[in-house]
């Protein structure tokens, strides 16, 4: 069985272990490192499972350019992020790469592009990739070949997303997701979505239509609501399928690397990370 390529949405998992484990875990500095633990222990969980070739850590901008640029209200919503994760969050790629992962981030776009952008690579080499994230814009990705590890709430692992469960969940294809958030919305991102329609109008239009362009296209035979909304937004909900659409950034296939447990170790204990230091020298 092919070893696949675990990529994770680091800026996800930073703030879901912040937010997810009490303030009360705190390192060297009397700082809570809280964002640190959470991060690392979800990622070591899929590589004890999975056994993957290679970790990426991918990093990004909160919002990219040209989302922005495209829509200003785009994670507009968003708050600041707290200080003791921003401390945290400086510390995260000097700990990664102790641990064997390689560490990337991009300056315009976002870790969901660095992500598909992997898995895609991947995929073309053969070889199969992993995307843990909270995130799911991301089934868009999903294929044969790519399986989006989907953390959830109150679970210890994620769920494994593939094409059959996207269409479970959402009633469509992959590669229709772009144009479901468009219609749809997503209400994370800032994007409202096409006035009056909901999920279940969302997938039925796409079920019928295939894709947005020809949802917009034969407006007409829609009720007078659904018409409306495709014909008066047209352009708008071209601009959200555009926002929605993960952006491919030219990069080299990672190269096998294992999980350096010593190198961990030795650098949770410098942040004080005592428990999670013990796990690591026990698995080295």
């Amino acid at each position: 069985m092919t070893a696949p390529l675990l990529l994770c949405d680091t800026p996800g998992l930073l703030y879901r272990g912040f937010f997810a484990l009490p303030d009360s875990i705190k390192g060297a500095d009397d700082r809570p490192v809280n964002a640190l633990v959470g991060s690392v222990n979800m990622t070591l969980w899929c590589i004890e499972k999975y056994q993957p070739r290679a970790v990426v850590m991918c990093f990004g901008q909160e919002s990219a350019d040209y989302r922005v640029e495209a829509y200003p209200d785009y994670h507009a919503a968003r708050p600041e992020m707290p200080d003791d994760l921003a401390w945290q969050w400086e510390r995260a790629p000097a700990l990664y790469e102790a641990l064997g992962w390689t560490v990337l981030g991009h300056e315009s776009l976002e870790a969901d592009d660095l992500m598909g952008s992997f898995a895609a690579l991947e995929a073309e080499a053969g070889g199969k990739a992993m995307i843990l994230t909270a995130d799911r814009d991301m089934f868009q990705c999903a294929s044969e070949s790519v399986t989006i590890l989907l953390q959830r709430a109150r679970q210890q692992g994620p769920d494994e997303v593939g094409p059959e469960q996207v269409k479970e969940i959402y009633g469509i294809d992959p590669s229709q997701v772009p144009d479901f958030i468009a219609l749809r919305g997503d209400p994370s991102d800032g994007l409202p979505g096409a006035k009056g329609i909901g999920a279940k109008t969302a997938a039925d239009i796409l079920q019928r239509k295939g894709d947005l362009e020809h949802a917009i296209l034969g407006a007409i035979r829609e009720k007078p609501s659904v018409r409306r909304a495709l014909v008066e937004q047209a352009a708008e909900l071209r601009m959200f399928r555009d926002i929605a659409t993960l952006r491919t950034v030219a990069l080299e296939r990672p190269e096998d690397r294992a999980t350096d447990w010593a190198g961990g170790s030795a650098a949770a204990e410098k942040l004080g990370m005592n428990r999670l230091a013990k796990r690591l020298a026990e698995a080295a």
